[in-house]
């Protein structure tokens, strides 16, 4: 099923690397070909194992999403309110995710688009794509997860920096069919004083892709948003 995903053939990558390594970031719309697109924005929307992510005491806590939504209203009150105080002051985030990576690595079953996407990431094709667009030459392997971002949902400013992971890049495809600036869930990039310096609204097929590490944050999504911010996010890497 590699065959059917396909970067758009506007999309050139030696045209483009100048302003990549200009920013350090792009904003890529229409990024992928139809039917992919469709089919994976599909197979997201469809999808039922949600696990909720969040941090507590610097520690990931993994909630699958049924288990969270039948809790009763003053265990997840009490979450909450945790997950607020500690988000006020330091790094944080609350967001529903399915870790397409590590799934597919165990064997587990996935829904065949998700499947094809992991196995089409590590594919020459866009592997050659993204060292000619970041003149990388070295990148080797695309880890992968879908993020589901309710009302509610953040990811606090952070850099991605992690010692020994390889990070070279990291990328975010976009599949919310419909979304509007003012209901959040942007990607935003500060500056070294603080201020967002540019921000990407989550438009559908867009591939927002950037170096690492470099400050960035998801803006909290409104409690009035229209849909839920899909995306398939990851790490562009020397390794595994």
């Amino acid at each position: 099923m590699t065959e059917t995903f396909s970067i758009d053939r506007s999309l050139d990558a030696a045209r483009l690397a100048p302003v990549f390594d200009r920013f350090g970031r792009l904003h890529l719309p229409d990024f992928l070909r139809p039917p992919g697109v469709e089919r994976l924005s599909a197979a997201l929307a469809g999808e039922t194992g949600w696990t909720v992510s969040t941090m507590g005491g610097g520690s990931t806590i993994d909630i699958p999403a049924p288990a969270f939504a039948a809790a009763d209203d003053a265990a997840r009150a009490a979450l909450l309110a945790s997950a607020h105080g500690e988000a006020r002051s330091g790094f944080h985030y609350m967001f529903e995710s399915l870790r397409i990576s590590d799934l597919a690595d165990a064997g587990a079953d996935l829904p065949p688009a998700l499947s094809a996407l992991y196995e089409w990431l590590n594919s020459e094709t866009f592997l050659s794509f993204a060292r000619a667009l970041s003149g990388e030459p070295d990148l080797a392997y695309v880890d992968a997860q879908a993020t589901r971002y309710r009302p509610g949902h953040y990811l606090n400013e952070h850099d991605d920096e992690k010692p020994g992971a390889g990070r070279r890049l990291a990328y975010v495809l976009n599949l919310t069919p419909v979304w509007r600036p003012s209901w959040g869930g942007l990607l935003a990039f500060l500056d070294a004083d603080g201020h967002v310096a540019e921000a990407y609204t989550p438009a559908f097929n867009a591939l927002n892709i950037f170096r690492t590490p470099q400050p960035h944050m998801v803006s909290q999504v409104t409690a009035f948003a229209g849909a839920s911010r899909l995306s398939i996010t990851g790490w562009i890497r020397t390794s595994r």
